[in-house]
């Protein structure tokens, strides 16, 4: 919120409650307030909330994106700390956001549980469109398609399928790429620049982009957006961390740049910009976060942030 003060103010916000503090205070995981708020504001900055094992809980963060049709999710990952023997990683990945197994619809028999996957042309067609069109505002030159359908023949299969058939049709010169998700995870780690867009669905896309963010320095790097036809919602990957809660130790690197996303998004490209590269400045000049062996905590890293904003 710092950050976002210093670089524009054109901005006007207002805080919805979500998670656990918002069953407490009003009975609910996602309070009905807190949708409308989000469907009013042209754009969501989202923290982290923490699951919980009581009978009742159910995700806030499935239930707005189903909410507000957020189908796509994006998580670009890009390394800011260069460490020896690790590879430079700077990749995009799309991840449908809406099917798969993240429907939650599971059957429990005597043996077992079923879970049900869903894996539609529609879905896979907006998405792979959205893909595309990612890659070509940013000026990237290919598209990795990540699936299991040697496998997995009918739904990945009809997901690879639609694939191909859109990058021939609207790929606008991009090179098309196609890779199983067992090694696509390995190489990620070990031949990053292999990658430039990938396209995937929603479980490959939540593990692979963990995977990515750890090949980048940890989850306190990684950024990612929720976009629908109307509605957005940016958030950093990485979830909460009750354990230091409180604490000002978190790196807030994803929740920045997670901001600078966001404005990118409202039209606010060159604040996005200068909030990015505020942050690669920071960390070029040796400002190192607490969880990558420096000393610099929550509040402490946002100011050298706020102050590389400055003239």
């Amino acid at each position: 919120m710092r950050v976002l003060e210093e670089v524009t103010d054109e901005l006007e916000l207002a805080r919805g409650d979500i998670g656990q503090a918002a069953k407490a205070e009003h009975g609910s995981y996602l309070p009905d307030d807190t949708v409308e708020l989000m469907k009013r504001s042209d754009s969501c900055l989202f923290g982290a909330v923490t699951s919980s094992f009581e009978s009742d809980y159910t995700s806030p963060v499935l239930t707005f994106r189903r909410a507000l049709g957020l189908y796509a999710n994006v998580r670009p990952v890009r390394t800011l700390v260069r460490t020896p023997h690790v590879r430079d990683i700077d990749i995009i990945i799309v991840r449908e956001n809406s099917e798969g197994l993240y429907t939650g619809e599971e059957i429990l028999d005597d043996a077992g549980v079923t879970t049900l996957r869903r894996v539609s042309r529609a879905a896979s067609e907006k998405i792979v469109r959205f893909a595309i069109r990612t890659a070509l505002e940013e000026h990237r030159r290919r598209v990795c398609c990540v699936h299991k359908s040697n496998v997995l023949k009918a739904s990945d299969g009809l997901f690879v399928k639609v694939f191909r058939e859109l990058m021939r049709q609207e790929g606008g010169g991009l090179v098309a790429e196609e890779q199983l998700v067992d090694s696509a995870a390995m190489k990620l780690v070990t031949e990053p620049s292999r990658f430039d867009v990938l396209v995937t669905l929603n479980m490959y896309g939540d593990i692979l982009s963990d995977i990515a963010a750890g090949a980048a320095g940890g989850l306190g790097f990684a950024p990612s957006g929720n976009i629908g036809e109307q509605y957005s919602v940016f958030e950093p990957a990485h979830g909460s961390a009750p354990d230091i809660a409180g604490k000002g130790v978190a790196n807030p690197t994803a929740a920045i740049l997670s901001a600078a996303m966001m404005l990118k998004h409202l039209g606010l490209a060159d604040e996005g910009r200068s909030v990015e590269r505020a942050v690669a400045e920071a960390y070029a000049s040796g400002h190192m976060t607490c969880d990558i062996g420096g000393r610099l905590g929550s509040s402490r890293f946002t100011e050298v942030v706020v102050k590389n904003l400055r003239p």
